[in-house]
């Protein structure tokens, strides 16, 4: 089974925009109710039965059982029918957003990840299910809402059903993400016989044993005088005024447009590489904990992850290629020539020099050859030409 996903800027009428909103503020009421409920039912089992917590007693029976989804969604029903702005959401959106709730929690208990926090904006509502016939020539039929105008950048796939979109409210305006659906089985892409090993740094993007050195641009560096120049603006500003709006408006589109340019580039790098070789090693690196050392802000803005972990692997499985991440500890003290332990202990130092073989290569392409060699052990390959050459 296949899952395309495809995203357009909609065009909304003023009554249609009303709506939209009436959906993402409804949707974080009951958000944050749900959130709330689960709260004090965990707050209220915090001390045992036969003794009292010096900070809480028990405000709930202990009969009441623990709110899940099931629980949540049961009672949704019988508010809806009381509230009159939640009659007026699609019943669908406001449990999808209660099943992003349990999502959560089990996010935090299965994957060690922090405790859901009250949302302040919703940013996008969930349509789970669609009609087979609501694609039109640039629109869409969407439930509640009827046909919405959409700038068709692209055709729709053919051969794939459209099974769900989501809304999403960004600084320039609606846009539709359309997820399409196809039975079709398509295998993993087995390995080929060109290698390409690649080694994430920090110093300058990425390093390929082809002797490839990429240095990323500085996304957030072109507009960052811009952006602080409006900050500076909105502190002056009475809090929730048209004037804050405006400014708060500006700022939210040069930080789509960093956003923008970092994706486009990231997707042409990830192409130029899978055109490369067959096979695409890297490293398997925590890059959340780069993203909180010393490096942090040049890595927040290369965004490692969204490149490394997603995009990469989408591209070479879309083209076929074979991606695999391998070992990263000790890649940049391993001579890719005789293997021996170098020891350097400075990251200043960008230069390697084997003292045992004498052999001299820059630091990060010499990772990255170890890494590709590693990879290449891994699915059972012999050496490739380019780690050839090195005796």
């Amino acid at each position: 089974m296949i899952n395309y996903n495809y995203e357009f800027k909609v065009e909304l009428t003023q009554e249609q925009t009303s709506k939209a909103d009436l959906y993402l503020e409804g949707c974080r009421k009951v958000y944050n109710y749900a959130l709330r409920e689960r709260k004090d039912w965990l707050n209220s089992r915090k001390c045992a039965v036969n003794s009292c917590s010096l900070y809480q007693e028990y405000i709930i029976p202990t009969d009441t059982p623990y709110p899940n989804y099931n629980y949540q969604a049961k009672n949704l029903t019988q508010y809806r029918k009381r509230s009159e702005e939640l009659k007026q959401i699609h019943s669908q959106v406001l449990q999808q957003t209660l099943k992003t709730l349990d999502r959560a929690f089990e996010d935090m208990r299965k994957h060690e990840k922090g405790f859901p926090r009250f949302k302040k904006r919703m940013r996008s509502f969930l349509f789970p299910q669609l009609s087979p016939d609501c694609l039109g020539c640039e629109r869409i039929k969407l439930p509640s809402f009827g046909w919405v105008k959409i700038i068709q950048s692209r055709p729709f796939p053919e051969g794939f059903i459209p099974k769900q979109c989501r809304i999403v409210k960004k600084a320039s305006g609606y846009y539709v993400i359309i997820t399409f659906q196809s039975d079709v089985s398509v295998p993993d892409p087995l390995h080929g016989k060109t290698s390409l090993g690649i080694d994430a740094n920090i110093s300058n993007f990425l390093a390929t044993s082809q002797g490839d050195i990429v240095d990323a641009p500085k996304f957030l560096d072109q507009y960052l005088s811009k952006i602080k120049l409006l900050q500076r603006r909105l502190k002056h500003k009475v809090k929730g005024s048209k004037n804050w709006q405006k400014l708060q408006r500006k700022i939210g589109l040069l930080h789509e447009k960093v956003t923008n340019t970092r994706k486009d580039w990231h997707f042409k790098l990830a192409h130029f590489l899978c055109r490369k070789a067959e096979n695409i090693f890297i490293e398997d690196i925590n890059f959340k904990a780069w993203g909180r050392g010393i490096f942090r802000k040049k890595s927040l803005d290369y965004s490692c992850g969204q490149f490394f972990n997603q995009i990469l692997p989408y591209v070479a499985w879309k083209t076929g290629r074979f991606f695999l991440k391998v070992d990263k500890d000790f890649s940049s003290q391993e001579c890719p020539r005789c293997h021996n332990r170098t020891g350097k202990k400075l990251l200043s130092e960008r230069t390697h020099k084997c003292p045992h073989c004498g052999y001299i290569v820059a630091r990060d392409v010499a990772s990255s050859i170890i890494i590709q060699q590693r990879g290449e052990r891994a699915v059972g390959l012999r050496a490739t030409r380019s780690s050839q050459s090195l005796g």
